[in-house]
């Protein structure tokens, strides 16, 4: 099974959580960290399962996230 890893620009995160439902592996959430701008950042709660199938950074509307495959 492909591997991948997943990176975040969180400055420019809305926190609107689309990756979130998007990911088939449910392994993206909000963070409780916060963002310059005051939102919610979005985090991978374990990398290790990531998948690489770009699901997140295909919703995401501010191009935020950047996906890796090994």
């Amino acid at each position: 099974m492909a591997k991948g890893k997943v990176e975040f620009r969180e400055e420019y995160c809305k926190g609107c959580s689309l990756c979130v439902n998007a990911c088939p592996k449910q392994i993206l959430a909000l963070s409780k960290r916060t963002n310059a701008k005051g939102y919610n950042v979005a985090e991978c709660n374990n990398m290790d399962e990531c998948i690489g199938c770009a699901s997140c950074a295909i919703m995401c509307p501010d191009s935020v996230i950047t996906v890796y495959r090994d």
